[in-house]
C-alpha cells in the first residue's frame, strides 16, 4: 500500500467518514467537495485509512495538486502505483489492465484543476475494473456518469452562548484549534479563562481548518487576547466594506479563508513575504539547496534564506518534511497558501524572473547528477531526483512553454539516466520528443538528447525508433571530438540488432565499437552498456565462458566506481552465463546480488527479471518448494509492471521451463500451494525471501 501516514491528529469528521463508508456501498465514485482549506485531502486519507482493509487489494492514494500537463496523468497514475511498463502502451491501458480484477479504493486527490481528464480516466478505469472505487477530491465535480458528490463543510464551531458568563460548548474546531496552539506554543491549554476567546476565533473563522491553524501559529507571537481582537477587528472592516454595515455577518468561506491567509501575509515581515513569493514555483515541495538558489537574491542574502524559511514555518505557512536518516528535510505548501504566493508574485512582477531560477536550479541539478551518476552516490542521486521529480516536470513545461527549446534539450538529455535506469522511459520520450520538434538546433546538447531518446526507446523495445535514431545520432556527432561519440552510437545500434534477434550483426557492431579513454566525453556509460549488452549477446549465441568473462570484467569497473546500477545487470549476465555452464549455485548468488542492485533504484523490470532467474536456479538446486514460491513472488512482482515478462518469447519461455522442471519435481498440488503462497505474498517480503540465502 502506498497511503502515508498522518503527520498531524486528525480531528472530528466522524459522521462525513460513516458517510463516505455508506456512499462507496452504494456508487463507485464518490467526489469530495469543498472550498480549499476545508481538509478534504486529510478526510479523504483518513477514510482510505479506515476502509482498506475492506478491499482485498487495499487503497491507493494519487495526488495530482503536482501535475500541470494533463498529457502526463497516465504516467502519473503508473509512478504513484508503482507500476513499470517499458512497453509502448498507452499508459492508462496498463493501469486499467492492473486494476481489471482487484479490488480496491482508489483516491484521487486534488482533481480540480484537471476536472474534464479525470472525469474520462475515472470512467475508463471504472468500465474496465468492476472491483475498482474511486474517491475523488476536488473544489468542484468531475461531472462523469454516475459521480456522486458529498460537499465537506468545515468544522462545527462552539455556538454563542446563551449568557456572558457561560463557558463555550465543546466542537470539533475548538479542539483542533488548542491542539495546534500547543504546537505553536508548548504547554498552552484552553483554560476556562481562554476557552471564550478560541471560541470567538473558532466562529469568526468559519471553522475552517486551514484558517483554524494558520491562526493558532500566530500564538507563537500574539496572546490568544491579542489574536481574538486583531481577528475581530479585520473581519469586521471586512464586512462593512462589503456592505452588510453590522460587522458580524458571515463572509463567504473561500473569502473567510483568502481574508485568514491574507492575515497571515501582514504578520510575516517584508522578506518573509517575498521570500514565501519566490518559493511558490516550485511544484511537490523544496529542500534547503533549492529555497537558497530560488528565493535569495536583491533583498535576500543566501545566508538568511534558512532563517526567514523557518519563520515561515513557525506560522504554518510552510511544511518542514522530515526525510529520516542522513538525508536533509524537504519543505512543502499547501495548495491554498502556495497559490497565495503566486499572486504576491505576480502583483511584484516577480513571476518569470522566480521562474527562470527555478530552472537554473533544477537544470544545474540534472546536470551534476549525469556527471556523478557513474559513482558511489548513484543511489542518493536518483532518491534526490525522484523527490524532485514534480519540480523537474515543472521546469521542462516551462521551457517548453516559453519556447526555451535548447534549455529544454539539455535538461531532458542530461536526465537520460532517469528516464532509462529508473522506470521513466515514457515520460522522457514525451519530453525529449516535444523538445527536438521545439529546437533543431545542430550541436552536443540537441546528439544528447537524441541519444537519451533512442536510449529510452531501446527499453521501451521500439526497435524502430532505435534505429532510426542511431543513424541521426551518427550523422549528428560524425565531425564530433566527444571521445564517447562513436561508443554511444555503437550502443544504439548493437541494442536495436540484439533486440530483433540478430545477434550475429549486433557481436559485429560492439566487435568494432572503439574502448573510449575513461572521462572527458558526454557519454561516459557508453562503454558500461556496451559491456553489459555485449554479455547478453554471448549468452544468446550459446557462448557462456565468454558472457562471463565480460560480465566479470564489467563487475570489476562497476566496483571501482562504486556505481550499482550497471553492477546489477552485470551480476544478471553472470547468473544467466552461469546457468549455461551449469553452476546453479553461483547463478543463484549472482542473481540475488542483481536483485539487490535493482530493488536499490526500483527498477522494477529488473527486479522481476532478477527473480525469475532465481527462481529458475533454486529449482536446478533441487528446492522446488522454495523455487516454487519464488516464481509466485516473481508473478506478483510482474502484476505490478503489468505485462508479464513484458511480453517478451525469451522470457515467457524461460519461465514456463522453470514451472515445467518445478511441477516435474514436486508435484501439482505441492507446486500449486507454494506458487500461491508466494502470489499472496506483499511485494516488500517477497523480496525478502528472495534475499534470503537458499537452505
Amino acid at each position: 500500500m502506498n497511503l502515508p501516514s498522518e503527520t498531524t491528529s486528525f480531528v472530528g469528521r466522524a459522521a462525513e467518514l460513516r458517510e463516505i463508508s455508506h456512499l462507496l456501498t452504494r456508487t463507485r465514485l464518490v467526489t469530495l467537495t469543498g472550498v480549499g482549506g476545508v481538509g478534504k485531502s486529510r478526510l479523504a486519507l483518513r477514510a482510505a485509512h479506515r476502509l482498506q482493509d475492506e478491499y482485498a487489494d487495499g487503497a491507493r492514494l494519487v495526488q495530482l495538486a503536482p501535475l500541470r500537463d494533463a498529457s502526463l496523468l497516465g504516467h502519473v497514475l503508473l509512478e504513484e502505483l508503482n507500476l513499470a511498463d517499458p512497453t509502448l502502451r498507452p499508459p492508462e491501458e496498463l493501469v486499467a489492465e492492473w486494476l481489471a480484477d482487484k479490488q480496491l479504493l482508489l483516491v484521487l486527490d486534488s482533481c480540480e484543476h484537471l476536472v474534464t481528464d479525470c472525469a474520462r480516466l475515472a470512467r475508463t478505469l471504472l468500465d474496465t475494473a468492476p472491483g475498482l472505487r474511486i474517491l475523488v477530491t476536488s473544489r468542484q465535480p468531475l461531472g462523469a456518469r454516475g459521480e456522486r458528490g458529498m460537499e465537506v463543510d468545515p468544522l462545527p464551531v462552539p455556538r454563542p452562548p446563551a449568557r456572558r458568563d457561560a463557558p463555550p460548548e465543546h466542537s470539533d474546531a475548538l479542539t483542533l484549534f488548542a491542539e495546534r496552539a500547543a504546537t505553536a506554543l508548548p504547554g498552552f491549554e484552553l483554560c476556562a479563562a481562554r476557552r471564550a476567546s478560541a471560541a470567538a476565533v473558532c466562529r469568526r473563522l468559519d471553522g475552517i481548518p486551514l484558517a483554524i491553524e494558520l491562526a493558532a501559529a500566530q500564538l507563537a507571537e500574539l496572546s490568544l487576547e491579542q489574536l481574538a481582537d486583531r481577528i475581530q477587528h479585520r473581519f469586521d472592516a471586512l464586512t462593512e466594506v462589503a456592505g452588510t454595515g453590522t460587522g458580524t455577518a458571515a463572509l463567504p468561506r473561500h473569502r473567510t479563508l483568502r481574508t485568514t491567509i491574507g492575515w497571515s501575509h501582514e504578520l510575516c515581515t517584508p522578506l518573509e513575504r517575498l521570500l514565501w513569493a519566490r518559493l511558490s514555483v516550485f511544484n511537490g515541495g523544496f529542500d534547503l539547496g533549492g529555497a537558497r538558489a530560488v528565493g535569495a537574491g536583491g533583498p535576500i542574502p543566501a545566508g538568511e534564506v534558512e532563517q526567514l524559511l523557518d519563520g515561515l514555518v513557525a506560522k504554518s505557512l510552510v511544511r518542514r518534511r522530515s526525510n529520516g536518516g542522513e538525508r536533509p528535510p524537504r519543505y512543502d505548501m499547501l495548495d491554498t497558501v502556495r497559490e497565495y504566493g503566486v499572486h504576491w508574485l505576480r502583483e511584484l512582477d516577480e513571476e518569470y524572473t522566480a521562474r527562470c531560477a527555478h530552472r537554473d536550479h533544477h537544470l544545474d541539478l540534472a546536470l551534476q547528477a549525469d556527471a556523478e551518476w557513474l559513482g558511489p552516490h548513484q543511489v542518493d542521486w536518483y532518491n534526490r531526483l525522484a523527490a524532485e521529480h514534480a519540480n523537474l516536470r515543472t521546469a521542462l513545461e516551462f521551457c517548453l512553454s516559453e519556447g526555451q527549446g535548447r534549455t529544454a534539450l539539455e535538461m531532458a538529455g542530461a536526465l537520460w539516466f532517469f528516464w532509462f535506469a529508473c522506470g521513466f522511459t515514457r515520460e522522457g520520450r514525451h519530453y525529449l520528443g516535444w523538445a527536438l520538434d521545439l529546437c533543431d538546433e545542430p550541436g552536443p546538447v540537441r546528439a544528447k538528447a537524441v541519444w537519451a531518446c533512442g536510449v529510452a526507446a531501446i527499453a521501451q523495445g521500439d526497435t524502430g525508433t532505435a534505429w532510426r535514431l542511431a543513424a541521426v545520432f551518427r550523422e549528428a556527432v560524425a565531425d564530433s571530438a566527444d571521445p564517447d561519440a562513436a561508443a554511444a552510437a555503437a550502443y544504439l545500434e548493437g541494442a536495436a540488432q540484439t533486440l530483433r534477434g540478430n545477434q550475429a550483426a549486433a557481436a559485429a557492431v560492439f566487435a568494432s565499437a572503439p574502448e573510449p579513454p575513461h572521462g572527458g566525453g558526454a557519454f561516459p556509460a557508453a562503454r558500461f552498456l556496451n559491456q553489459v549488452t555485449t554479455s547478453f549477446v554471448h549468452v544468446h549465441r550459446g557462448e557462456f565462458a565468454a558472457a562471463a568473462e565480460v560480465a566479470d570484467a564489467l563487475c570489476a569497473r562497476c566496483e571501482k566506481l562504486g556505481e550499482r546500477w550497471m553492477h546489477a545487470w552485470a551480476q544478471y549476465t553472470r547468473a544467466l552465463a552461469a546457468v549455461g555452464l551449469g553452476r546453479p549455485a553461483e547463478a543463484a548468488a549472482h542473481a540475488r546480488a542483481a536483485l539487490r542492485g535493482k530493488a536499490l533504484l526500483h527498477d522494477t523490470v529488473g527486479v522481476g527479471m532478477a527473480v525469475d532467474l532465481l527462481a529458475s536456479t533454486t529449482a536446478d538446486s533441487g528446492h522446488g518448494v522454495r523455487a516454487a514460491r519464488l516464481l509466485g513472488i516473481g508473478q506478483r512482482i510482474w502484476q505490478t509492471v503489468g505485462l508479464p515478462q513484458m511480453g517478451m518469447p525469451e522470457l515467457l519461455a524461460a519461465r514456463e521451463r522453470s514451472e515445467l522442471r518445478i511441477r516435474e519435481c514436486i508435484g501439482d498440488a505441492a507446486y500449486e500451494v507454494a506458487y500461491g503462497s508466494g502470489l499472496d505474498t506483499d511485494p516488500e517480503d517477497g523480496l525478502d525471501y528472495a534475499l534470503a540465502p537458499s537452505p
